[in-house]
């Protein structure tokens, strides 16, 4: 028998794949290490107050930071580059919460994107959880405030009620088994960017992206997150009216033809991008 091929249970197995060399991996810790690239989007509006807060729980290895700037008219773009001096800035040139996402996801480098909100309410400390579902075989990994472990400081009865009733019809009629809807923490490899196709500018995005994943038939993974109350400011959200955003992306993408996914890329194997 060939040196190449082992035995396991007194089976022929195929012949293991060599590991990368060290210096493909990022570390993360002393024990864990990374070997996909990271990018972190960050939309913000008139956001200086919070991102000190925000960019503090960044993790170190993260490759890349996108702030993409909806023409703040506070310090925002300077506190950003003071905090973060290797920072990618993007201008928004249209509105709202989906066009600045769009603006931001077309600028990344890395092989994995995160999505995280500017006003602190997002741990960024939690990406390790999204980034560990990836490299183990999820294509798409969404936050959930309703998971063992998650949580949220910031949901109304009203947007509870809601989030609810949505998340159920969502899991109706594409047969998902979403715990939680409306909530702004994913993350996903960056290839499936065509599937997602976002093309909605408001806070319905979350949901489109959701939905679109879905019906591509990506792998979709929930990780417990724990939402907190925005540091300062207020929020451009509006529980009934961004929820009837919601229902009609809903609605409207259970009539919409599904993208087809992209394959994995044959150059990297799956097993070598994972958690060493």
């Amino acid at each position: 028998m060939s040196p190449e091929i082992a035995k396991h249970n007194g089976k022929p197995q195929p012949p293991l794949r060599s590991m990368p060399p060290p210096t493909s991996f990022t570390p993360v810790t002393p024990h864990l290490a990374i070997s996909p690239t990271v990018s972190v989007v960050v939309p913000a509006m008139n956001e200086a107050e919070n991102l000190p807060h925000v960019f503090a729980t960044i993790p170190h290895w993260v490759d890349e930071i996108v702030l993409v700037d909806g023409n703040s008219v506070d310090e925002t773009v300077a506190v950003a580059r003071r905090l973060r001096p290797n920072l990618k800035v993007v201008t928004q040139t249209g509105k709202g919460k989906g066009d600045a996402l769009a603006a931001g996801f077309a600028a990344c480098t890395s092989d994995i994107i995160v999505m995280i909100d500017a006003d602190g309410s997002t741990d960024g400390r939690e990406i390790i959880s999204f980034v560990g579902a990836l490299v183990t075989g999820a294509d798409f990994v969404k936050g959930s405030r309703y998971s063992p472990g998650g949580g949220s400081d910031d949901l109304t009865l009203n947007r509870r009620i809601g989030n609810k009733v949505l998340t159920s019809l969502v899991n109706v009629l594409y047969g998902t088994k979403y715990t939680d809807l409306c909530y702004g923490y994913n993350a996903f490899w960056a290839r499936h960017l065509d599937v997602l196709d976002l093309d909605c500018p408001g806070f319905e995005v979350e949901t489109l992206m959701n939905v679109r994943a879905a019906k591509a038939g990506l792998k979709v993974h929930e990780v417990p997150s724990h939402e907190r109350t925005r540091i300062h400011g207020e929020s451009n959200l509006r529980a009934v009216r961004d929820g009837f955003r919601v229902l009609k992306t809903i609605l409207k993408e259970w009539r919409r033809q599904p993208a087809p996914a992209q394959p994995e890329p044959t150059a990297t194997p799956a097993a070598d991008r994972g958690v060493a």
